[in-house]
């Protein structure tokens, strides 16, 4: 079994050993990878959940999302409650479990998966994903928690926007059609920052030190997300590393 865990504690950080020790004491077979996001990025998140669960793979791996900003309301919050967990199971097999947060399930929402409720403590630790969702986790995992709960409202993920940015610089956009026809120059605006672009069918089909918009390597369902890619440098640098969720807008 494949499990992948997404979350914002950061690369390298004690929090995903300490994440994967409780894993892999519940899920001893489990090969455990981790992918970290920035924090409370919840954005940068459900894109990495939907690449991950709608690419291809063993039909038995799972995806432990957790980025819990608990911004779902701004009073005081009792025993270190948040944001609820929920999972979704694809036809495909693939099991994910993550807390409903933000955008972090948008993706998977906005393809006509289901997102149900789990029936698990939203509280009780401030470090809920190594002291109270493994256990459902496991649960989901071994069948024993099936059916799932009600279906969860999940809002849409942003539209034309800063979806996920790489370990290049590459910034990843929910863009998923081109601004404009293959060879036409375009400005493109991230954030308060602007720079040319040529529109094209591939990231590298410009000349060194330029910047592309052309499909990239994300997408799943037939839709392929656009990448604004510059080529011996960095798209996020130039856009002054545009948090995901910021609108790209073609001038």
């Amino acid at each position: 079994m494949l499990l992948t865990v997404v979350a914002d504690y950061g690369s390298g950080d004690l929090a995903f050993a300490e994440v994967r020790q409780r894993l892999a004491t519940l899920l001893p077979t489990a090969e455990v990878i981790t992918v970290p996001v920035p924090a409370f990025d919840t954005v940068s998140a459900g894109f990495c959940v939907a690449q991950l669960a709608f690419g291809e793979g063993p039909a038995d791996r799972i995806i432990y999302a957790n980025v819990a900003p608990r911004q779902d309301h701004d009073e005081p919050r009792a025993n270190n409650a948040g944001e609820r967990l929920a999972a979704a199971r694809l036809d495909s097999g693939v099991l994910v479990v993550g807390v409903n947060s933000g955008a972090s399930l948008s993706f998977l929402a906005a393809e006509g998966v289901p997102i149900r409720a789990v029936d698990v403590a939203d509280h009780g630790s401030q470090f809920r994903s190594r002291d109270v969702f493994p256990a459902a986790l496991a649960d989901l995992a071994n069948g024993s928690l099936n059916p799932l709960g009600d279906v969860l409202p999940v809002g849409p993920p942003p539209k034309q926007a800063v979806a996920y940015t790489d370990g290049y610089g590459n910034i990843k956009t929910t863009w998923d059609s081109a601004p404009a026809p293959a060879g036409s120059l375009i400005r493109v605006r991230v954030g308060d920052r602007e720079s040319s672009a040529t529109v094209s069918d591939g990231v590298f089909a410009v000349p060194a030190g330029a910047m592309s918009f052309a499909p990239g390597s994300s997408g799943w369902n037939g839709r392929v997300f656009y990448e604004l890619l510059s080529r011996g440098g960095s798209a996020a640098r130039i856009f002054g590393h545009p948090p995901a969720g910021t609108p790209v807008e073609i001038m």
